[in-house]
């Protein structure tokens, strides 16, 4: 088993090598397969706020800019450009969705998520809504398929609005989006008094 390099973070090259692959829309960090550079003291906390050598960053466009060259393989997320590839942690999901859209009822239902960098995505089949229990708490921690294997955590806020969207169908209270029925929890579960 080989040991994990660790890279001085240069920020600078990354901001390059990401614009020079962005020319309109999501960059095809999906075709880059360059070779691993290594680790980068980089995470992305649970709130969506992205840290650099114990500092967040706060230039939005920066951080979107990185959210764009974000990639996920074999459950470990890189920050991707055509000839570099490093290794960040992110602590739950990448991206936190901060705000739903409802249009429609029942099974004709669209909730368009907004993330927390201003990502847009309608839940489907392709991008399902999942919810997660802490086995010590029993805390629900909802998720939204974003792109290419990359989640958002579902905000209180927001899953609280979504709660009160579900239906039960069957067995399952859930949320319908985009043709797709989205199980919650048992329909048992529910404190209808």
């Amino acid at each position: 088993m080989t040991e994990q390099k660790h890279v001085t973070p240069d920020l600078k090259a990354l901001e390059s090598g990401a614009k020079s692959g962005a020319k309109g829309g999501l960059p095809p960090v999906h075709l880059w397969n360059p070779p691993f550079s290594g680790d980068m003291d980089m995470c992305i906390r649970r709130d969506g706020s992205w840290v650099h050598e114990g500092g967040v960053i706060h230039r939005f466009a920066l951080v979107k800019l990185f959210s764009s060259i974000l990639k996920r393989e074999e459950g470990k997320f890189y920050l991707v450009t055509p000839v570099e590839k490093v290794g960040i942690t992110v602590e739950d999901a990448p991206f936190v969705a901060v705000d739903v859209e409802a249009a429609g009822e029942g099974a004709a239902q669209q909730l368009t998520f907004t993330t927390n960098i201003g990502d847009q995505v309608v839940a489907d089949a392709a991008n399902p809504i999942r919810v997660e229990k802490d086995a010590a708490t029993g805390e629900p921690a909802p998720y939204v398929h974003i792109r290419a294997g990359l989640e958002a955590l579902i905000d209180r806020k927001t899953f609280y609005r979504l709660m009160d969207l579900g239906v039960v169908e069957g067995d399952w209270f859930g949320l319908w989006s985009g043709g797709a029925f989205f199980r919650i929890l048992p329909a048992e579960a529910l404190d209808l008094a």
